[in-house]
């Protein structure tokens, strides 16, 4: 009978030996699989510069890429458009943008998975005095543990890492933006300085021309020396000026290259229609467009994520279960036996109070950030276009007033000096006046499209857009 018994409590015991670790390797298995990959979302652009390419990384930084074709610098001529594109798939901070995206995805992914069960393995009674030497009475258990949370953790947890991803997104598409304007801006001082380059060198071929002249009439003894000498200084000023414009252009040239990553600029020219500027409609139209401004379309999602970090806080005061269950073996006996058990904290002390009060504290502060940013963006689009009006103002009075009567009285008086009508000091004094007022033109162009670009960055849409403008050049840039 006792061989009969130990034979069927051996089969008995060999099939619970069996089953106990097949269910273990089957709940790890099926808890394995309810992970998933990360998941690619990507912010929508604003109607700024939405049809560029962006950069967007890998979901896998470390699999070989895949081959693409980037946008390479031209050699020749460079137009905004070009550069834009060129900034948006290479700048470098954009592009450490973009992986925080990626980052954020790997968050949501890491807040909707559940805890992992827990293996144990434990020995009682193994060695001792009297009846429990040798380990007669040694009772063995294996026992598989599983957290479960209770009052909505994951799902609550999941929509804060979900937010923060879509918070993310929206710092991205604020920095693109930026870009979009740091980029124009640059470009715009490269035209300017090539206009300066310009203004210069005609500079210097007319201070050439005035010193040819008072020579001859040196000659001809009809004007003093020192009237050469005067104009010939005139002229080395006026090569040390040009000699300044070309370093500036350079440093311009550098400037807007770096905005991709380059150090060394290889195209020889910016291309735009600089001196092109349309009336700016009234404040209010600027106003309505602010709306589509990434700094204040993120407080949607920011004002939901510190909800939600509010409701997790609330949730996480709900103490957790913790089921147990396993098999014991008992030596004495030569038995085994299910076991199973419950346990969970008892919030007596630790209600999660702290916790649940930042997260309120937060969502109080994110109000008021959400106040202060209207306010703020508010204020730096009225800046901008107070910047934008009056520099349109004195572009088209200095394109259709000023400058033309500057240049007429340039031209009379080097055509009365060369007849003797007025002297080499009021020739030189017209020829400062056209270029002083040339520079200042030139200056108010660069201020007027700079302008542009900050009051687009503002709106988060293009200037031409708000004016209705059908086919619109973008400071210069070809379509």
């Amino acid at each position: 009978m006792d061989d009969q018994r130990d034979a069927r409590w051996l089969e008995e015991g060999m099939s619970l030996k069996c089953l106990v670790p097949l269910g273990i390797v089957v709940t790890l298995g099926l808890i394995g699989c309810a992970s998933t990959g990360v998941k690619a979302v990507w912010p929508e652009a604003r109607p700024l510069g939405q049809e560029a390419l962006l950069f967007q990384p890998l979901l896998h930084p470390f699999s070989t890429p895949p081959v693409t074709v980037l946008h390479e610098a031209p050699t020749d001529v460079l137009t905004l458009r070009q550069a834009l594109a060129l900034a948006l798939l290479q700048h470098p901070e954009l592009r450490a943008f973009a992986w925080e995206v990626r980052a954020a995805e790997a968050r949501t992914l890491q807040a909707g998975l559940r805890p992992n069960p827990e293996l144990g393995l434990e020995v009682e009674n193994i060695a001792g005095t009297g009846e429990l030497q040798n380990g007669r009475r040694a009772e063995t258990t294996l026992r598989l543990s599983q957290v479960i949370e209770l009052g909505g953790k994951r799902a609550r947890r999941l929509r804060v890492a979900t937010l923060e991803r879509d918070l993310a997104a929206w710092d991205y598409e604020t920095k693109r933006v930026e870009v979009l304007a740091a980029v124009t801006q640059a470009f715009v001082e490269v035209l300017r300085a090539q206009e300066r380059l310009g203004a210069e060198e005609e500079l210097v071929r007319l201070a050439a021309q005035v010193l040819t002249t008072v020579a001859e009439r040196v000659k001809a003894g009809r004007a003093s020396p020192v009237e050469e000498i005067k104009a010939g200084v005139a002229l080395s000023t006026s090569r040390i000026a040009g000699e300044r414009a070309r370093r500036e252009l350079e440093a311009t040239r550098q400037r807007l290259t770096a905005t991709w990553g380059s150090s060394t600029p290889i195209f020889q020219k910016a291309t735009g229609a600089f001196e092109t500027v349309v009336a700016p409609p009234s404040a209010e139209v600027f106003a309505e467009r602010i709306v589509e401004n990434p700094d204040l379309a993120r407080w949607g999602a920011e004002l939901q994520q510190r909800q939600a970090a509010v409701r997790l806080a609330e949730a996480q005061k709900i103490p957790d279960l913790t089921a147990a269950g396993g098999i014991r073996y008992v030596n004495e006996a030569s038995a085994a036996a299910f076991v199973f058990s419950v346990s969970t904290p008892l919030p007596i002390v630790h209600r999660n109070q702290g916790a649940i009060l930042e997260a309120q504290y937060r969502l109080a502060k994110a109000e008021e950030d959400h106040r202060a940013a209207v306010v703020r963006v508010r204020t730096a689009l009225g800046t901008a276009y107070a910047t934008l009006t009056a520099a349109f103002t004195e572009v088209t009075t200095l394109q259709n007033e000023v400058l033309p009567g500057a240049r007429r009285v340039f031209e009379a008086t080097s055509v009365g000096y060369h007849q003797g009508k007025f002297s080499l000091l009021e020739v030189l004094d017209a020829q400062r006046t056209l270029f002083e007022t040339q520079g200042q033109y030139i200056d108010a162009l660069a201020t007027y499209h700079k302008a542009v670009a900050e009051t687009e960055r503002l709106m988060g849409g293009e200037f031409a857009t708000v004016m209705g403008i059908p086919d619109p050049q973008r400071h210069g840039a070809q379509p």
